[in-house]
């Protein structure tokens, strides 16, 4: 967001952060299988950064854990994500950036779905089209601008 950019949301409310996860023994011996579980995939979204402002999508209430739904047999992540708004601009990039995260950080043989949860914004057909559409994605991913703006959403701000 540029300087002198007017923010869609100036003030939005801000959510406590969860903590972090304790590990089982038996999920850190490395020689069991583990399926990995909906926990697992909320602490990889939760602190992906707004492009809006310098706060996690987890502490906008974007992304919770009851909205992560995972199937590891099946190999089936769904994710519903909440924007702040409901005319939020950002939606896309904000689907598009836990799509990218997903995708970077799961292994290949997961099937990720991200959308909109349902009745929270007004173009949530349209950006759930768009999330749901590969070629729309991996031309979105070929933009080196559009990259740039995911990249700096996954940075890892230490929150």
């Amino acid at each position: 967001m540029s300087a002198g950019s007017r923010l869609e949301n100036a003030n939005p409310v801000i959510f406590q952060r969860s903590g972090e996860r304790r590990l089982t023994a038996a999920e850190e011996e490395e020689n069991v299988d583990d399926p990995i579980d909906d926990r697992e995939i909320f602490d990889l979204i939760r602190t992906i950064n707004d492009p809006e402002h310098p706060l996690s999508l987890e502490e906008l209430n974007v992304v919770e854990q009851i909205r992560v739904q995972i199937n590891d047999a099946e190999s089936i992540v769904g994710i519903e994500f909440t924007p702040t708004i409901p005319h939020c601009s950002m939606a896309t990039l904000i689907g598009l950036s836990i799509k990218v995260k997903l995708l970077r950080s799961l292994p290949n043989r997961f099937k990720i779905d991200v959308h909109i949860t349902p009745g929270t914004h007004a173009s949530e057909d349209a950006v759930n089209k768009q999330l749901a559409d590969k070629e729309r994605v991996a031309a979105a991913l070929e933009n080196s601008s559009l990259l740039e703006v995911v990249n700096q959403c996954l940075t890892n701000r230490n929150i």
